[in-house]
């Protein structure tokens, strides 16, 4: 393809440095406001309960194009300060937007008032103001196939092709700072339980025929293996608090475990704390707008210490994540580090998981 479509890819989406800006005055303002800014803050309280309860395990659940518009770094913060000690997110916030800028490419400032047909004739993706360059993002979708190449052809569950995604990143990024080899290097597991929907679908797609062309064995994904790892970390972890941006099937996947659980024969509690900035419409009855005290209908989550945040995230996810970073209480968290969770002996996995 040309380079003809150079001149639409100028400007480059800069991640906020949420350690640069201190919130913490903003936040204790907006407490005493109504309306969206008392939820933002009340939801940033509830991020800090989650953080100096020395016993409960936090979980970033990310659905949407946040990490493409800004908010990676904030992420990525998150769990090199020790806030998060799990992920769980959609396909393209891990693969089309890290793992992508991982491999040294960049997301744009664009325009949604645009003809798109002149988009797609100069090989530009549009996520409403912002552009991604095509060609590239195959470049993405073959590094996938390459690692995939690369690996035992066998099931593996996401968290476990994640994670030889993040150990093949630390040899080969471009970009070292980004969110799947910061898990890997602090041994915090990521979970996509819809992992086909994005580019590594279409690499794994072109893994799977080329080997069956070539009569040979190939990987697969085991979205089952993926729920039952993550309800194991429910059962030993037991308090849990989850900080969630956006919905859909991250979002109904990390509040499935304690169902999971109860139907195992374990009685572990709901998720006690449990925030969500989310501008969709409850409605409609969508998984994706339910509200927080809905899920507590179905037994998920504690209505004790909830907050849905109706905003736009790009807009409050950096005040929240910059007052947990100033106040400084995840200096006092101890590391979970569930990624060794299932680098044990079954044995001794299985006996943890029954506490």
């Amino acid at each position: 393809m040309a380079k003809k479509q150079k001149p639409l890819l100028k400007e480059v989406i800069k991640h906020i440095d949420i350690t640069k800006i201190d919130s913490t005055k903003i936040i204790d303002s907006m407490r005493d406001m109504s309306f969206s800014s008392r939820d933002t803050a009340n939801a940033a309280d509830i991020l800090q309960l989650m953080i100096k309860n020395k016993n409960c395990t936090n979980w970033l659940i990310l659905a949407g194009s946040t990490s493409a518009g800004g908010c990676m770094q904030a992420y990525v913060d998150m769990i090199r300060f020790n806030m998060i000690d799990c992920v769980v997110a959609t396909g393209a916030s891990i693969i089309d937007m890290d793992f992508f800028e991982a491999l040294g490419y960049k997301h744009y400032k664009g325009t949604p008032f645009i003809d798109d047909s002149l988009l797609r004739k100069h090989y530009i993706d549009r996520i409403y103001d912002t552009y991604i360059d095509e060609e590239e993002l195959q470049y993405c979708d073959a590094t996938i196939r390459k690692i995939a190449d690369s690996l035992e052809p066998r099931p593996y569950s996401s968290r476990e092709f994640i994670w030889e995604t993040g150990k093949w990143l630390t040899k080969n990024a471009k970009k070292k700072n980004s969110l799947i080899q910061t898990c890997y290097e602090h041994n915090v597991p990521i979970f996509v339980p819809a992992f086909s929907d994005c580019s590594a679908g279409f690499g794994l797609v072109m893994h799977q025929v080329n080997r069956r062309k070539a009569g040979k064995p190939f990987l697969t994904i085991d979205s089952v293996a993926d729920f039952y790892e993550l309800t194991q970390i429910k059962l030993a972890a037991k308090t849990s608090g989850l900080f969630m941006i956006g919905g859909g099937v991250p979002k109904n996947f990390a509040q499935d475990t304690v169902v999971c659980a109860e139907i195992l024969g374990h009685d572990v509690p709901m998720h006690q704390y449990a925030v969500q900035i989310t501008v969709a419409d409850p409605r409609d009855g969508a998984c994706s707008s339910s509200t927080l005290k809905e899920a507590s209908s179905w037994g998920k989550v504690d209505t004790v210490h909830e907050q849905m945040v109706y905003a736009e995230a790009t807009t409050v996810v950096p005040l929240i994540v910059s007052y947990a970073y100033h106040k400084g209480d995840w200096k006092k968290r101890k590391q979970f580090e569930w990624a060794k969770l299932y680098s044990k002996p079954t044995k001794t996995t299985k006996a943890k998981v029954k506490k």
